[in-house]
């Protein structure tokens, strides 16, 4: 079986040996090059990581050049989880597709999503605990909220409190959720930004990124002196 070839941009290290792998997942009817801005944003940060910005791996239904994981089309409540779970193992092949071609391990991966990316991301790190050491999720929720925390993934939460496409109570209820599980959870909500990759969120999700130890790496440690 011949190899899976993904449209989209990627962005390697000087060195061309990446320490670190962001994967970007953007929203419903956008493409890879609406994320350049955010990967620029990150490498600056992150100069000796990689990044891999995948297209949509749908055409998406509103047509022209946008990109979509999963339709939106006639979208409800009930039949939105039966749809993100139909497009989860395309995109687990494609995060495993990334990791081998960065020749980065799954600790050191970080996917990133954006409204129906942060979605997807969100759903991943339920159905695939390890497969990525963090999740960055921009204006997204659960398709359905989880019955189980991942034990190996850290996961952020990053939203606009005046979001009108995806409420931010979507955000409150995840965190909360996470939390009663004892997941390993951070939630940001900042005034006066709607559905958007906005600066001071952006902000936000590299402080986390620097500063948040995940809570496998405290437990190991108190393990270790135990």
């Amino acid at each position: 079986m011949s190899e899976q070839i993904y449209q989209g941009l990627e962005l390697w290290p000087e060195s061309r040996q990446a320490r670190q792998l962001f994967i970007l997942l953007h929203g419903v009817g956008a493409q890879s090059s609406d994320l350049v801005p955010l990967a620029e944003r990150l490498k600056a940060e992150f100069p000796e990581a990689g990044f891999f910005l995948p297209d949509g791996l749908l055409p998406w239904d509103g047509g022209g050049n946008g990109r979509q994981w999963y339709s939106n089309r006639n979208i409800n409540e009930e039949n939105r989880a039966a749809r993100v779970a139909e497009a989860l193992p395309a995109l687990h092949k494609l995060v495993a597709y990334a990791q081998q071609r960065f020749n980065v391990l799954q600790p050191d991966t970080v996917l990133v999503g954006f409204s129906q990316g942060a979605i997807m991301a969100l759903e991943f790190g339920a159905q695939h605990d390890g497969n990525v050491g963090r999740v960055l999720a921009f204006a997204g929720r659960y398709a359905k909220l989880p019955e189980k925390a991942p034990e190996l993934i850290t996961l952020h939460l990053l939203h606009g409190e005046d979001d009108s496409v995806i409420p931010v109570e979507h955000a409150h209820k995840a965190y909360e959720r996470l939390q009663e599980l004892q997941g390993d959870a951070t939630l940001d909500v900042e005034p006066g930004i709607g559905h958007e990759l906005q600066t001071a969120l952006i902000n936000r999700a590299i402080h986390r990124l620097k500063t948040t130890i995940p809570m496998r790496s405290w437990k190991q440690a108190l393990n270790s002196a135990s």
